[in-house]
């Protein structure tokens, strides 16, 4: 039988430096749905983001620069 501690490579949360914030959750939680039930192409993600109406940051509907610049920032 294996513990924790015979793979401490297997932290899930390894790279996270802190609790995600509600907006976090909230994109994380919709791209999962948008991915599910629209597709992987960013175009698909765009639009489904923007059909949910789950902003960009600051406010603006998504375009496919600003979820690359968004993903890019939280090290996705």
């Amino acid at each position: 039988m294996s513990t924790e501690t015979d793979w401490p490579y297997l932290e899930i949360h390894q790279s996270r430096t802190r609790e995600p914030s509600p907006y976090e959750l909230k994109l994380a939680a919709t791209l999962e749905e948008v991915f599910t039930e629209e597709g992987h192409e960013l175009a698909d993600v765009v639009r489904g983001l923007n059909t949910r109406q789950v902003h960009a940051p600051d406010g603006a509907a998504w375009t496919e620069d600003s979820f690359r610049a968004e993903m890019h920032r939280l090290g996705a």
